[in-house]
This record gives C-alpha cells, structure tokens and sequence, in this order.
C-alpha cells in the first residue's frame, strides 16, 4: 500500500466522521418522480435491513472501487449493477453485515478490509430495504471470487472515472412498476449504474471531493 493511499484512506476516515452531504447528494442521481416524493415518503417499520460496502484499492497507483452485476432472477434489483451487500442479520451489526456480503459475494477477506466510515442509509422502496452503506479500504488488490448463484461479474472502475462528466447522462429506464422514467445513470465501462446506487455514489463523490 503506497503512502498516498494511507494518507487518502486518513482523510476519509476524517471525513466520514463529519456531518455528511445527506439524501440532497443522493437525489442528485435520482429520477423526478422519487425527488418530488421523498418528502412524503417515510421508511416503513416493518423495512428490511441491509448494508453494503465500497471498497477502495489501488492498482498501478490508481484508486479503484469495485461493483457486482447481479445475476438475472425473479426480482426487483435483477441484472442490475450494485455495490456488495445484502441482508444484516440479526445476531451481527450493520458493519458485520457489509463486511460478510462482500466476502461471500466477491470473496474480499473481511479480516483485511479496514473500515474507513459510514455514508448516508437510503431506503429503496421496491425491495424495502433501508441500505446503509460503509466505506472500506483494502492494502492490495484483490482477487474477486464471485459467487455464481448470485454475481454474473465483477465491474471494477477507477474512482476518477465516477467523477467524469463524459461518464454520466439521462435515459428512459423502466421502473419495478413497469414505468419509464427519464433517469440519471453513470455509463461504467457500457454498464447503466442507476438507482440507489447511483445516488449512494453521488454522496460518495461529495465526499470525496471534500477531502
């Protein structure tokens, strides 16, 4: 692990341990129709809980962060792009949980990963899943062993690409509900990144940017 990576990684930390840019980041990266509802919409108690983690590395001194295609099956977040994670249980924390998904679906040693802070929670209310999402480092680039049943791919980016304009746009993307509505997305490497994970890498880059 380099010195610049160490000393990023410090400063993140810090960062994260300050107020954060909150839901007015995240909606940056939202469809007009969950912006002009959030303020009605609440998280309901009966929410699922889950978390995710975005794991930071470098590779040929570039910072790179990793996403999972998911594979395709008979559910709201099919084929979609996303960070790895998944359902806490209820004998682990929320940190637990991010670290836990992101071994089993990529196979990142949770005992290597330094956790650097915590985003924003988001609710996505097709799944009902309140996400909190958890910023992590790792001290070399790891090898991704994803789980078949559940990863197609492993898309990993250079973090520098997230905050490229010429990587970002709006299109007409259909919705759980089978609606079409005009959406910001990230164009990763020919893969549409939309959704809550669009709007969890929006506040990502917020504070990214302030460090």
């Amino acid at each position: 692990m380099s010195s610049l990576f160490e000393e990023l990684c410090r400063k993140l930390s810090y960062r994260l341990s300050l107020p954060l840019p909150g839901i007015e980041a995240q909606l940056k990266m939202a469809h007009l129709e969950r912006r002009l509802n959030f303020s009605q919409r609440s998280v309901p108690p009966h929410a699922r809980i889950g978390s995710v983690l975005i794991l930071l590395y470098e590779e040929d001194d570039e910072l790179k962060t990793c996403f999972i295609e998911r594979t395709t099956y008979d559910g709201v977040h099919s084929g979609q792009i996303a960070f790895p994670g998944g359902r806490k249980e209820e004998d682990e924390t929320l940190v637990q949980a991010a670290l836990r998904e992101a071994e089993e679906e990529i196979g990142v040693k949770q005992s290597d990963v330094t956790v650097l802070g915590q985003l924003t929670e988001l609710y996505i209310p097709p799944s009902n899943f309140l996400v909190h999402p958890f910023v992590g480092a790792i001290p070399y680039k790891p090898a991704f062993f994803p789980e078949p049943a559940e990863v197609a791919e492993v898309v990993e980016i250079k973090v520098d690409e997230l905050s490229d304009v010429r990587y970002r746009g709006e299109k007409k993307i259909k919705l759980s509900n089978g609606t079409l509505v005009e959406t910001p997305y990230f164009n990763l490497h020919g893969k549409t990144v939309w959704g809550a994970t669009a709007m969890i890498i929006s506040e990502f880059l917020e504070v990214m940017a302030g460090i």
